[in-house]
């Protein structure tokens, strides 16, 4: 199950800082800056779909819901979403390399 979950977390902490550049790039429609947003609202507000005060299942949901979400969002940013001062440009493709 580690060698499964290890992959998984790197791609997810690529998605992430993907997904931060994206938000401050202006070239990201709106409802994708509001869908991370939201992603971050819902990562910290106590109201989860299954309460963290249940143990461990309060954690699974978010450990499973928050990275599916990212990569949601990620696989929705336009082609060019940024260039220039923030580097390369990223796409959706970037992140299946």
């Amino acid at each position: 199950m580690f060698k499964m979950l290890l992959p998984r977390l790197v791609l997810f902490r690529k998605e992430v800082v993907q997904l931060w550049k994206a938000f401050w790039a202006p070239e990201t429609p709106l409802h994708l800056k509001a869908a991370t947003l939201f992603v971050a609202f819902y990562l910290v507000n106590p109201l989860d779909i299954i309460p963290d005060a249940i143990p461990l299942l309060g954690w699974v949901d978010d450990m499973i819901l928050v990275p599916l979400m990212v990569s949601w969002i990620v696989s929705r940013l336009p082609r060019p979403v940024y260039a220039g001062r923030y580097g390369k440009t990223v796409d959706g493709r970037a992140r299946r390399l």
